[in-house]
């Protein structure tokens, strides 16, 4: 009896031990935040590809430039058209909550919301960097074993992200993150009404600016699954950003190598 007394007391304590170690929603997706997001200036370029029944239909080249703002901790972004040959030169620009498309045939620039469709499944929003645990509050709603992009399963944790900001740019979000790792698996986006938007799986990780980051993004229609876009990255390198790039009054001025 004694012997079985004193097991119970420690399967209490450790238990109890492994209680206190689970990290909060909000620890989990401030360290998701910095797994994958440099702490410095830099670019990268973005491949999508959207498929229609597994056949490609539509493809484009970015190249995207982000450096966080020191007082907000969001990041302001420029995004440069690469591809196809007729969208060379456009630009989209996030600066706080702002996004502006800027056309150079026009030399105009207005205003466009993140939520805004840029090709098949991928939103001007899903291009662009930003800092998950300002924008968003995340409860941790448990512990799921997972199958990845990849087919292998993945102990993560679930977690609800609800809007904190008028910069996020979905109202809620429920992510999986993998345990130990803090590695994003799987996501799904819902509109301001409460409908789902999309799913995205991230695999593919490679070291990128010291990083672990996800290589490739595969997002597809919530309602037709047949519709799917793929989010590719690579070229991520470290680059000084001047202040100029993310002012909406020099974007006819601005020269991007």
């Amino acid at each position: 009896m004694k012997n079985t007394t004193i097991g119970l007391a420690i399967a209490v304590v450790l238990f109890a031990g492994a209680q206190a170690a689970t990290p909060t929603g909000q620890e989990i997706i401030a360290a998701v935040d910095s797994a994958r997001n440099p702490g410095q200036g830099f670019r990268v370029t973005d491949q999508l590809t959207e498929y229609v029944g597994g056949q490609p239909r539509n493809s484009m080249t970015l190249v995207v430039f982000a450096r966080q703002n020191a007082n907000t901790r969001q990041y302001n972004n420029l995004v440069r058209y690469v591809l196809p040959a007729r969208d060379v030169g456009k630009i989209v620009l996030m600066n706080g909550p702002n996004m502006w498309f800027y056309d150079p045939s026009s030399k105009a620039s207005v205003r466009i919301s993140p939520q805004q469709r840029l090709m098949g499944q991928a939103s001007n929003g899903d291009v662009v960097t930003v800092n998950l645990a300002k924008d968003y509050t995340a409860t941790l709603l448990g512990e799921e074993i997972l199958l990845d992009a990849d087919r292998v399963n993945r102990t993560c944790w679930h977690l609800e992200l609800q809007a904190a900001t008028d910069e996020a740019v979905y109202s809620r979000i429920e992510y999986w993150v993998e345990k130990g790792t803090y590695r994003q698996v799987k996501g799904k986006f819902y509109s301001d009404s409460g409908r789902l938007l999309k799913i995205a799986y991230f695999h593919k990780f490679a070291p990128m600016l010291g990083r672990m980051a996800p290589g490739e993004t595969i997002v597809i229609d919530a309602v037709d699954q047949k519709l799917v876009t793929t989010m590719g990255i690579s070229d991520m390198r470290a680059q000084e950003i001047p202040d100029s790039w993310f002012q909406r009054d020099f974007l006819p001025r601005l020269k991007v190598d």
